[in-house]
This record gives structure tokens, C-alpha cells and sequence, in this order.
């Protein structure tokens, strides 16, 4: 499912792997479409982390969505969807450690982050970061 319209672009995708590279192509697509292209390297990182816990922790689809800013000044919020209601842990990781800095990463990225149980009619949790516009 794909919505594009408006101030909002919104996408499922299966629990496959090949799911985070098409994450990162269709975010970047967007953020283009809507000249927000300054944004696309930090946005698409921290969608690919946090698509790709998505995929280690739940078996089931993924939503990813953007919402665009009306404020110039405002902010570009990510919001990452699966149907595992656990909201994920911030792990301390070792330097030795190959995982368990993707919230890390998130935390430090992103103006702010999140949270939350699954929108209206569905169940799960949602993820979400806020990043301010450049400029």
C-alpha cells in the first residue's frame, strides 16, 4: 500500500529483507518530491535502523510514514510501525558490539523521538522521530 497525497506518505511493507532497501529508496524519493532532499541521508539512516529492528524483533508488516512539515520552521516527523507491541529498549553496546546502537543513533539524531501503541485499528507500536528542517 502506498499513499503519497498531500502532507503525508505512508507504506507497508512485508517482514521481508529486501524491505529496509526499499524503505530507504521510497523515503528519499519523497523527501525529494516534497524538497526536503537536505534531510534524506540523516532520515534515511535512522529508517533503515529502525526498519531493520522491526524485521529482528516482529513477523509482520512494517509501516513506514512521513509527515511534512506546514511550517517552514517546523519539523519532518518518521514514524516506524510493527505489529509487536513491546516498545524497543536503548541498549548500552560495547565497542566490540555489532549491534545496539540503533536507538542510539536515533537519540542523537533526531530532534526528538518516541514511542506509542499502535494508531487506531491497529495493534503493535510505533516508533517515531522528529528532525528540523534545515536551514
Amino acid at each position: 500500500m502506498i499513499d503519497t497525497e498531500g502532507d503525508c506518505a505512508e507504506w507497508d511493507f512485508p517482514a521481508d529483507p529486501g524491505a529496509v532497501r526499499t524503505a530507504r529508496a521510497v523515503v528519499r524519493k519523497q523527501l525529494g518530491d516534497w524538497g526536503l532532499a537536505p534531510l534524506g541521508d540523516v532520515t534515511v539512516l535512522l529508517v533503515s535502523e529502525l526498519v531493520t529492528n522491526s524485521l529482528r524483533y516482529a513477523s509482520g508488516p512494517i509501516g513506514v510514514r512521513l509527515v511534512r512539515p506546514v511550517d517552514p520552521m517546523g519539523t519532518l516527523r518518521v514514524e516506524v510501525s510493527d505489529p509487536l507491541p513491546d516498545p524497543p529498549l536503548e541498549r548500552t553496546a560495547g565497542p566490540d558490539d555489532e549491534g545496539g546502537r540503533g536507538l542510539q543513533l536515533v537519540a542523537r539524531s533526531a530532534r526528538s523521538w518516541g514511542t506509542r501503541p499502535g494508531r487506531t485499528g491497529r495493534t503493535g507500536k510505533t516508533v517515531w522521530f522528529e528532525l528540523a528542517l534545515p536551514g
